[in-house]
């Protein structure tokens, strides 16, 4: 864990001291990863250090670099941001990550907060909207309003729809339910309960469609809110 005065030492880069903010730039599109570092890089006092267009590459590339900002693209093809946020506070929770998405749903919110998001932001932002929100990141600030925090925790706090909707599901997609919230894929579920990938593909597709749910994402989010 970052001492005080690492953080401290963060902030201070911000108002015009040694060294630049230190930005990790996670986007499927070159075209949009270049556009944000030549957005970035023109303000002087930040730095795009890395950038992957994968969910894989950038939880190998992110704990080494460990920038002060990670922004992650919502959707990649082999993942989401979301899902590298939760992994990357897990083990490096000193790196705030700011998730950039194209849509603004209560779904994308929720999980982005339950996986430790300092920000949470549309793509339709504006340049110096973005600046400013890895300036405030970087300085150990949340960008997430309090009343949608609040929305959030009142969720949690108000689970009878969730129970529910959990009656619905077989003893089998419960247990499977589980294992998605520890991040195991179908293959890695299938050789743990002993059953046939296909099974479990079938067995998973039937939970989001009785929950209501569109993502494994998602899923993993109803089960910790549930598990909380």
């Amino acid at each position: 864990m970052p001492s005080f005065h690492g953080r401290q030492d963060v902030a201070a880069r911000i108002v015009g001291s040694v060294e630049p903010v230190r930005v990790f730039v996670l986007d499927d599109h070159e075209i949009v990863r270049r556009g944000m570092r030549e957005l970035l890089e023109s303000q002087g006092d930040i730095k795009v250090v890395g950038e992957a267009g994968l969910a894989a590459e950038a939880l190998r590339r992110i704990p080494a670099l460990r920038p002060d900002v990670a922004i992650l693209d919502a959707r990649l093809p082999d993942g989401s941001g979301i899902d590298v946020c939760r992994d990357i506070r897990s083990g490096t929770p000193e790196v705030p990550c700011l998730i950039l998405t194209s849509h603004d749903d209560d779904e994308a919110l929720f999980a982005a907060i339950m996986a430790g998001a300092a920000g949470y932001v549309l793509k339709q932002i504006r340049g110096n909207d973005l600046i400013g929100a890895v300036r405030t990141v970087a300085s150990g600030q949340s960008m997430l309003d309090p009343a949608v925090t609040q929305r959030v925790l009142t969720r949690l706090r108000d689970g009878a729809p969730e129970d529910r909707l959990l009656s619905t599901l077989s003893e089998r997609e419960r247990q499977i339910l589980g294992l998605i919230a520890e991040g195991l894929t179908n293959r890695q579920i299938a050789s743990r309960i002993h059953l046939a990938e296909k099974t479990v593909k079938n067995n998973v597709s039937s939970i989001l469609e009785k929950l209501g749910l569109t993502s494994r994402t998602q899923a993993a989010v109803f089960a910790t809110k549930l598990a909380g």
